[in-house]
């Protein structure tokens, strides 16, 4: 197994991050429940998306053996959920639903939302071609 990162994987965490942000974007609920959601739930889903992503790329694309690949194994994690954040900002913005400018709080609540979910599609889909 190959362990670097390029133009290929960015385009597929952002490619499985756009899978399942799109249907997840459109939902009131989505946009309503950032406006209300705590902090610490907010935490607690940024958290458990984190978890997911780790655990997943620990055990499925890197197979347990992180030992000699540490920086690569966190790279992988942070550039995924970085891609993930980008790629649902656009589409919330697509949706006139990322209100950055004027309503900073909810746009970043609504985009952390959103992108749980998106965020593990985007790991899978990275992990496809991992042999």
């Amino acid at each position: 197994m190959k362990f670097y990162f390029n133009g290929e994987d960015a385009s597929q965490i952002a490619i499985g991050a756009f899978a399942m942000a799109l249907p997840i974007s459109f939902s009131e609920e989505v946009w309503l429940l950032a406006e209300t959601l705590p902090l610490a739930n907010l935490l607690l889903i940024s958290v458990l998306s984190l978890f997911f992503l780790i655990y997943f790329a620990y055990f499925s694309i890197f197979q347990a053996d992180i030992k000699q690949r540490i920086a690569m194994f966190f790279f992988r994690i942070i550039i995924a959920y970085l891609i993930t954040l980008i790629v649902v900002a656009l589409v919330l913005t697509a949706l006139n639903q990322f209100p950055i400018t004027t309503m900073p709080d909810i746009a970043i609540k609504r985009a952390i939302i959103v992108a749980m979910p998106a965020s593990l599609g985007a790991i899978i889909v990275d992990s496809l071609d991992k042999e």
